[in-house]
Protein backbone atom coordinates (compact mmCIF):
# COMPACT_ATOMS: atom_id res chain seq x y z
CA UNK A 1 0.00 0.00 0.00
CA UNK A 2 1.74 3.64 -0.95
CA UNK A 3 0.25 6.36 0.80
CA UNK A 4 0.04 9.88 -0.51
CA UNK A 5 -0.29 12.85 1.08
CA UNK A 6 -2.21 16.07 -0.33
CA UNK A 7 -1.67 19.15 1.36
CA UNK A 8 -4.44 21.80 0.10
CA UNK A 9 -6.36 24.25 0.51
CA UNK A 10 -10.17 24.74 0.40
CA UNK A 11 -9.85 23.64 -3.40
CA UNK A 12 -9.07 20.22 -2.26
CA UNK A 13 -11.06 19.79 1.05
CA UNK A 14 -14.29 19.98 -1.57
CA UNK A 15 -16.25 23.31 -0.63
CA UNK A 16 -18.93 23.17 -2.50
CA UNK A 17 -18.91 27.23 -4.25
CA UNK A 18 -21.55 29.29 -2.70
CA UNK A 19 -21.57 27.42 0.47
CA UNK A 20 -20.26 26.33 3.82
CA UNK A 21 -20.66 22.67 2.93
CA UNK A 22 -18.43 19.80 2.17
CA UNK A 23 -18.44 17.48 -0.63
CA UNK A 24 -18.03 14.30 -0.15
CA UNK A 25 -14.88 12.04 0.01
CA UNK A 26 -15.35 10.53 -3.92
CA UNK A 27 -16.46 13.76 -4.74
CA UNK A 28 -13.64 16.15 -3.93
CA UNK A 29 -10.64 15.49 -6.12
CA UNK A 30 -8.29 13.39 -3.94
CA UNK A 31 -11.15 10.87 -2.98
CA UNK A 32 -11.51 10.69 -6.78
CA UNK A 33 -8.15 10.08 -7.30
CA UNK A 34 -7.57 7.11 -4.66
CA UNK A 35 -10.74 5.59 -6.14
CA UNK A 36 -9.40 5.83 -9.91
CA UNK A 37 -6.19 4.70 -9.20
CA UNK A 38 -7.65 1.65 -6.99
CA UNK A 39 -9.75 0.61 -10.21
CA UNK A 40 -6.43 0.63 -12.01
CA UNK A 41 -4.73 -1.68 -9.40
CA UNK A 42 -3.06 0.65 -7.55
CA UNK A 43 -2.89 0.11 -3.93
CA UNK A 44 -2.98 3.68 -2.67
CA UNK A 45 -4.09 5.28 0.08
CA UNK A 46 -4.57 9.00 -0.11
CA UNK A 47 -3.96 10.96 3.33
CA UNK A 48 -5.80 14.77 3.15
CA UNK A 49 -4.70 17.81 4.61
CA UNK A 50 -6.46 20.32 3.50
CA UNK A 51 -7.62 23.56 5.68
CA UNK A 52 -9.86 26.14 4.27
CA UNK A 53 -7.64 29.03 4.03
CA UNK A 54 -4.57 27.76 4.10
CA UNK A 55 -1.30 30.32 2.82
CA UNK A 56 1.83 28.87 2.15
CA UNK A 57 4.37 30.95 4.77
CA UNK A 58 1.57 33.53 6.16
CA UNK A 59 -0.90 33.88 8.62
CA UNK A 60 -4.71 34.80 8.12
CA UNK A 61 -5.17 37.98 10.37
CA UNK A 62 -8.80 36.80 11.53
CA UNK A 63 -8.24 33.03 11.46
CA UNK A 64 -5.62 31.59 13.02
CA UNK A 65 -3.15 28.61 11.88
CA UNK A 66 -3.89 29.49 8.27
CA UNK A 67 0.23 28.96 7.92
CA UNK A 68 1.18 26.13 5.80
CA UNK A 69 4.19 25.91 6.87
CA UNK A 70 3.35 25.50 10.61
CA UNK A 71 4.03 21.61 11.30
CA UNK A 72 4.25 20.13 7.69
CA UNK A 73 7.70 18.64 8.91
CA UNK A 74 5.85 17.08 11.65
CA UNK A 75 3.11 15.93 9.13
CA UNK A 76 5.35 14.25 6.57
CA UNK A 77 7.16 13.03 9.54
CA UNK A 78 3.92 11.60 11.08
CA UNK A 79 2.60 10.14 7.42
CA UNK A 80 5.67 8.40 6.43
CA UNK A 81 6.84 6.16 4.57
CA UNK A 82 4.83 8.35 2.16
CA UNK A 83 5.36 7.60 -1.90
CA UNK A 84 4.09 11.03 -3.10
CA UNK A 85 2.89 14.56 -1.63
CA UNK A 86 0.79 16.73 -3.38
CA UNK A 87 0.73 20.61 -2.87
CA UNK A 88 -2.10 22.66 -4.10
CA UNK A 89 -1.85 25.75 -2.41
CA UNK A 90 -1.29 29.92 -3.68
CA UNK A 91 -4.88 31.25 -4.10
CA UNK A 92 -5.32 32.29 -0.35
CA UNK A 93 -1.63 33.93 -0.41
CA UNK A 94 -3.50 36.34 -2.68
CA UNK A 95 -5.84 37.49 -0.79
CA UNK A 96 -5.97 41.36 -0.19
CA UNK A 97 -4.68 40.36 3.37
CA UNK A 98 -1.47 40.56 2.43
CA UNK A 99 0.33 42.60 -0.54
CA UNK A 100 1.46 39.69 -2.28
CA UNK A 101 1.91 38.58 -5.83
CA UNK A 102 2.12 35.61 -7.66
CA UNK A 103 5.98 35.72 -7.52
CA UNK A 104 5.34 35.61 -3.50
CA UNK A 105 3.10 32.21 -3.64
CA UNK A 106 5.51 30.59 -5.88
CA UNK A 107 8.13 31.32 -2.78
CA UNK A 108 6.01 29.89 -0.42
CA UNK A 109 5.69 26.82 -2.30
CA UNK A 110 9.63 26.48 -3.05
CA UNK A 111 10.29 26.53 0.98
CA UNK A 112 7.09 24.14 1.61
CA UNK A 113 9.38 22.14 -0.77
CA UNK A 114 12.16 22.45 1.12
CA UNK A 115 10.55 21.90 4.47
CA UNK A 116 9.28 18.51 2.87
CA UNK A 117 12.74 17.37 2.23
CA UNK A 118 14.38 18.80 5.48
CA UNK A 119 11.72 16.76 7.35
CA UNK A 120 12.96 14.54 10.42
CA UNK A 121 11.53 11.21 8.96
CA UNK A 122 12.70 8.04 10.40
CA UNK A 123 15.77 6.31 9.49
CA UNK A 124 15.72 4.23 5.95
CA UNK A 125 12.54 6.00 5.53
CA UNK A 126 12.47 7.81 1.49
CA UNK A 127 12.14 11.33 1.07
CA UNK A 128 8.76 11.49 -1.09
CA UNK A 129 8.74 12.89 -4.83
CA UNK A 130 6.43 16.38 -4.51
CA UNK A 131 4.05 17.36 -7.14
CA UNK A 132 2.75 20.71 -7.65
CA UNK A 133 -0.08 21.48 -8.51
CA UNK A 134 -0.95 24.87 -9.84
CA UNK A 135 -4.49 26.22 -9.26
CA UNK A 136 -6.69 26.98 -11.87
CA UNK A 137 -6.54 30.90 -11.99
CA UNK A 138 -9.31 33.00 -9.71
CA UNK A 139 -11.93 33.90 -12.00
CA UNK A 140 -14.88 36.62 -11.03
CA UNK A 141 -15.34 36.34 -7.59
CA UNK A 142 -18.63 36.82 -6.51
CA UNK A 143 -20.84 36.43 -2.98
CA UNK A 144 -19.10 36.53 0.75
CA UNK A 145 -15.65 35.84 -0.56
CA UNK A 146 -15.43 38.60 -3.27
CA UNK A 147 -14.26 40.70 -0.72
CA UNK A 148 -11.05 38.99 -0.34
CA UNK A 149 -10.15 38.45 -4.14
CA UNK A 150 -10.42 41.78 -5.60
CA UNK A 151 -8.20 42.07 -8.30
CA UNK A 152 -7.66 38.26 -7.72
CA UNK A 153 -8.13 37.42 -11.71
CA UNK A 154 -5.18 39.63 -12.39
CA UNK A 155 -3.24 38.56 -9.69
CA UNK A 156 -3.56 35.03 -9.87
CA UNK A 157 -2.44 35.24 -13.38
CA UNK A 158 1.28 34.70 -14.08
CA UNK A 159 1.01 32.10 -10.88
CA UNK A 160 1.59 28.81 -12.53
CA UNK A 161 4.33 29.82 -15.09
CA UNK A 162 5.97 30.66 -11.59
CA UNK A 163 5.25 27.36 -9.74
CA UNK A 164 6.22 25.62 -12.91
CA UNK A 165 9.92 27.72 -12.59
CA UNK A 166 9.88 26.61 -9.36
CA UNK A 167 9.19 22.51 -10.18
CA UNK A 168 11.98 22.58 -12.74
CA UNK A 169 14.27 24.17 -10.49
CA UNK A 170 13.65 22.21 -7.17
CA UNK A 171 13.38 19.15 -9.28
CA UNK A 172 9.60 18.42 -8.68
CA UNK A 173 6.67 17.09 -10.47
CA UNK A 174 4.49 20.02 -11.97
CA UNK A 175 0.99 19.44 -13.17
CA UNK A 176 -1.13 22.58 -14.04
CA UNK A 177 -4.39 22.30 -13.42
CA UNK A 178 -5.96 25.28 -15.44
CA UNK A 179 -5.61 22.84 -18.35
CA UNK A 180 -8.55 20.79 -17.56
CA UNK A 181 -10.23 22.60 -15.08
CA UNK A 182 -11.93 26.05 -14.41
CA UNK A 183 -12.78 28.36 -11.09
CA UNK A 184 -16.79 27.79 -10.18
CA UNK A 185 -18.85 30.62 -11.75
CA UNK A 186 -20.81 30.52 -8.62
CA UNK A 187 -17.59 31.89 -6.33
CA UNK A 188 -14.88 32.47 -8.95
CA UNK A 189 -12.55 30.48 -6.68
CA UNK A 190 -13.48 26.65 -6.10
CA UNK A 191 -14.42 23.90 -7.86
CA UNK A 192 -17.77 22.17 -8.78
CA UNK A 193 -17.88 18.76 -8.21
CA UNK A 194 -17.52 17.91 -12.14
CA UNK A 195 -13.95 19.76 -11.99
CA UNK A 196 -12.98 17.74 -9.11
CA UNK A 197 -13.82 14.79 -10.98
CA UNK A 198 -12.03 15.55 -14.32
CA UNK A 199 -9.07 16.85 -11.99
CA UNK A 200 -8.82 13.45 -10.11
CA UNK A 201 -8.70 11.47 -13.62
CA UNK A 202 -6.16 13.76 -15.42
CA UNK A 203 -4.22 13.31 -11.96
CA UNK A 204 -4.50 9.72 -11.63
CA UNK A 205 -3.41 9.48 -15.25
CA UNK A 206 -0.12 11.12 -14.43
CA UNK A 207 0.20 10.01 -10.60
CA UNK A 208 0.43 6.19 -11.64
CA UNK A 209 3.37 6.86 -14.11
CA UNK A 210 5.41 8.48 -11.65
CA UNK A 211 4.21 6.20 -8.51
CA UNK A 212 5.57 3.21 -11.01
Amino acid sequence: MQQILVYSDSLSWGIIPGTRQRLAFDQRWPGALENYLLANGRKVRIIEDCLNGRRTLWEDPFKPGRKGLDHLAQRIESCSPLALVILLLGTNDLQITHQHTAWHAAQGVATLIQTIRQAPIEQGMPIPPILVVAPPPIGSPQGPIAAKFIDGAAKSAPLSALLAEVCEQQGCYFFDAKHVVTASVVDGIHLDAPEHRLLAQALAEKVAIWLA
